[in-house]
């Protein structure tokens, strides 16, 4: 019994899954004043894209790892 319990617990947390997955999806929209604004944002996002692809590349900086040293203070002379 404890067998098909965990079972069923286990398919339902995958069908819960797989629905929530799916709620927050692709999301259509009628408007048009809507559709045009996205599809301006695409064709920015395409003009942004090719522009960076015909630019040359800048060559990645490497770091240097140095490691930190911290020095402990002197001891202060007049606390004596």
């Amino acid at each position: 019994m404890k067998k098909v319990s965990l079972a069923i617990l286990v398919s339902l947390c995958a069908v819960t899954g797989a629905a929530y997955a799916q709620d927050n999806g692709i999301v259509t929209s009628t408007d048009p004043a809507k559709v045009a604004e996205i599809e301006q944002h695409a064709q920015d996002v395409q003009n942004r894209q090719q522009a960076m692809g015909s630019a040359p590349a800048m060559p990645a900086k490497h770091h240097k790892m140095t490691p930190h040293h911290h020095h402990k203070k002197a001891p202060d002379a007049s606390s004596s």
